[in-house]
């Protein structure tokens, strides 16, 4: 074998091993290093402004974190003991009373003449409706459960990844501009590729995180104060959904705030499905449509359908932290292929 290609391989799988095996030393704390990216991007303006009254920056950053404790353990706790206790009534609820009116239902003659016809068209002789329908919310509401228990005993680990986010959140925050820099003095790019690299992937993130979090935020809040004051029950639990449910397009808060809506109109509550769909028509939807421009604001924007899918997929792949990771991936990606589409005279911008 050729020495000059032996030496390469040879290169490539001792890289591979240990890029390997730094992946496996990483991996058990991938969760709270992601957290800690998407919060230092969050609290970085934070970080800034401080920097300018306070040069030390080791000082600086464990303000911006102290300010991010009490912002996150603040709010937050409040958000998950009522967002706990909420989901627990709706469980209760879901059991004593839910089922059994939608069993109900589902023995209405309507449902069961519904059900003989899908039976006699599509040639179906099983199908049973109410049992269907009982057995599925019966599955969501065991699983919710399941994972609710699961939370709250595992507690210490939630503590424990809270603290490894701080800790690296701080050297984020501290050593943020060099260590992008020595990043970009790997990257396998000319000058003028890395610089566009960094301004595509500075708007993706601007896009992501700000236009996708800050929106989500003010929807949730916005629609949780809205149930509030309109008597609903559980309206932490229905400004979480809308929080999340913003992070998907085409859908948006309206799935949230809809069949609530719908809720209103049959129980005959027409002032307050009157008040709520102005709200959510005027208010709490605009939000997205208002602010997300202002944010983005000509940056480099993903089409909706990426969005969909990366959100999708970056939940069943990371977890909640994927709703902005899976986002960020893909445009991480698509600002990378930019680079080679952009390339001039089959890569004339590359240094030798």
């Amino acid at each position: 074998m050729n020495p000059g290609r032996f030496y390469l391989f040879t290169l490539i799988v001792i890289t591979g091993i240990l890029a390997y095996l730094s992946y496996l030393i990483i991996k058990p704390f991938l969760t709270p290093l992601a957290w800690a990216v998407v919060m230092t991007v969050v609290f970085y303006p934070v970080y800034i402004y401080i920097s300018r009254f306070i040069r030390w920056k080791s000082f600086a950053s464990a303000i911006t974190l102290l300010i991010t404790i009490i912002l996150i353990i603040g709010p937050f706790s409040y958000l998950l003991i009522n967002l706990a206790a909420e989901l627990r009534d709706f469980l209760h609820y879901l059991n004593t009373t839910g089922l059994p009116r939608i069993d109900e239902l589902t023995k209405s003659e309507k449902v069961i003449w519904l059900q003989e016809r899908i039976k006699d068209t599509f040639n179906i002789k099983d199908l049973d409706i109410s049992s269907l329908v009982s057995n599925t919310l019966s599955k969501i509401g065991k699983a919710v459960l399941s994972n609710v228990t699961t939370g709250v005993a595992n507690i210490a680990s939630v503590v424990i990844n809270f603290v490894l986010m701080l800790f690296a959140m701080f050297f984020m925050l501290k050593d943020g501009p060099g260590f992008i820099a020595k990043v970009k003095d790997y990257l396998p790019f000319s000058e003028n590729q890395k610089d566009r690299l960094t301004s595509q992937m500075k708007d993706m993130v601007i896009s992501t995180i700000y236009g996708g979090v800050v929106v989500a935020l003010i929807q949730g809040v916005l629609g949780g104060v809205t149930f509030l004051l309109l008597g609903l029950q559980s309206p932490v639990l229905l400004g979480t959904a809308i929080a999340l449910m913003s992070f998907i397009p085409a859908f948006g808060a309206f799935s949230v705030w809809g069949p609530v809506l719908v809720y209103l109109i049959i129980k005959k509550f027409y002032l307050k499905a009157l008040i709520l769909f102005l709200v959510g028509t005027f208010i709490i939807s605009m939000v997205d449509n208002f602010l997300k421009p202002i944010i983005i604001s000509g940056r480099t924007r993903m089409p909706t359908l990426f969005i969909f899918f990366s959100v999708i997929g970056g939940i069943r792949l990371f977890g909640l932290i994927g709703l902005v990771l899976g986002p960020l991936v893909i445009a991480m990606f698509i600002s990378v292929v930019e680079i080679f589409r952009n390339l001039e005279g089959g890569g004339k911008d590359v240094e030798s």
